[in-house]
């Protein structure tokens, strides 16, 4: 198949994000006169009425996920990103039922091929992904293939589990800090010509050693993943990330001491639970931490994507909920499309939690305050911490 318009059926698994890059490379890398297009479908069993609206915001988050991971793989070259939610209005027990809706969709939408996530698994309680590439096989005029992906898998003992670029890379950053404490970096920037003969070399050889030390103890839980050249743009537009948390930074510190200084403007100390376009623990971590660090505002739990903040005043949490430092964040994991996503006020995505809701941290067994489980819940994206 020659057809660059790809129909790409999708589910939480782990294998999601390696389908996702696999479908936009062999999208774009395919030459043909009609601009590459991939179209996402998320399809599902009919459910009880009373979880439809859950179902729909669930199949919400995850094709936005999967757009924002799509446009972040296509870069500069164009592509096509549409997303489906497919299968609320119709019984789905069997492969041949998916298999049949999958079919229609491809026809409907003059698609030619069907790349499937290896482990796919729309809920219908089967395996699936070979059964139903064999059901899509036998249609005439459309193509199927099962995206290429590897499963990560960790059995092997505990110091072949990192490669070389974790190591190399955390031996690096950890070399640089102990350089920067050290005060050899900044010396050096001040002396270029002169390093080798005024530069202290017993840091040097400590600092060699200690940065192995970290680099071999650490990378276990320090990187989750290999960097890639993703990680240098993250890195980078963190960079750029940094001076715009330090003018909310400034900005919030001037309206909390406006509040100390002037006894009429009110304050009202509230609770709000935000749940944030962002997948994977090191975004959180750094969403959580960055709204902890502009004055006004504390983030007090993360429960799976669930953030409890507590906010001093209206203003504040006003600015919480239009989701500055969100798309910020998403701005640093995701690439400059995934700013364009609606704000938490905008997606609704933003409550206030009533005082008597709110439980001691010994108290919860996974519940997010709303009645939904979120323990075990793992969502994970692409970012390289833990």
């Amino acid at each position: 198949m020659s057809d660059n318009r790809l129909l790409v059926p999708v589910s939480d698994t782990e294998t999601l994000r390696q389908t996702v890059e696999y479908a936009v490379q062999t999208a774009v890398g395919t030459e043909a006169d009609t601009p590459a297009t991939v179209r996402f479908v998320y399809l599902n069993p009919a459910r009880a009425n009373q979880r439809a609206e859950a179902t729909r915001r669930t199949a919400e988050k995850l094709l936005d996920r999967v757009a924002v991971w799509a446009r972040e793989d296509a870069g500069e070259r164009e592509l096509v990103v549409e997303t489906i939610h497919l299968g609320a209005d119709r019984y789905i027990f069997s492969p041949a039922d998916v298999a049949n809706a999958l079919v229609t969709e491809a026809r409907g939408q003059n698609r030619r091929r069907v790349v499937l996530d290896p482990e796919y698994d729309p809920g219908i309680g089967a395996m699936l992904v070979q059964p139903l590439e064999g059901k899509l096989a036998g249609v005439e005029g459309i193509g199927v293939e099962t995206a290429p992906v590897e499963r990560q898998t960790r059995r092997t003992p505990v110091f072949e589990l990192t490669t070389l670029g974790e190591i190399g890379t955390l031996f690096g950053i950890s070399f640089v800090f102990y350089q920067v404490l050290a005060g050899n970096v900044t010396w050096l920037a001040a002396n270029p010509v002169e390093w080798a003969d005024k530069i202290y070399w017993l840091d040097i050889v400590t600092g060699t050693i200690s940065a192995t030390v970290a680099a071999v103890a650490l990378s276990q839980v320090t990187l989750s993943t290999a960097p890639t050249r993703r990680s240098v743009g993250r890195v980078l537009r963190g960079l750029v990330y940094l001076p715009y948390l330090l003018v909310e930074i400034v900005k919030t510190n001037i309206l909390v001491a406006a509040v100390i200084l002037n006894p009429q403007i009110p304050v009202e100390p509230r609770l709000t639970r935000v749940r944030p376009a962002l997948w994977g623990g090191l975004p959180m971590a750094v969403l959580a931490n960055s709204i902890t660090l502009t004055p006004g505002t504390l983030s007090v739990r993360i429960t799976g994507r669930s953030l409890l903040v507590h906010t001093l005043v209206p203003r504040a949490r006003e600015g919480l909920v239009d989701g500055g430092l969100e798309r910020a964040v998403r701005f640093v994991f995701y690439g400059r499309g995934a700013m364009r996503m609606p704000s938490l006020r905008e997606r609704g995505e933003a409550d206030p939690v009533p005082a008597d809701h709110v439980r001691p941290v010994d108290e919860q067994s996974g519940d997010d305050g709303n009645g939904t489980d979120t323990a075990g819940s793992n969502d994970t994206d692409g970012g390289e911490g833990r």
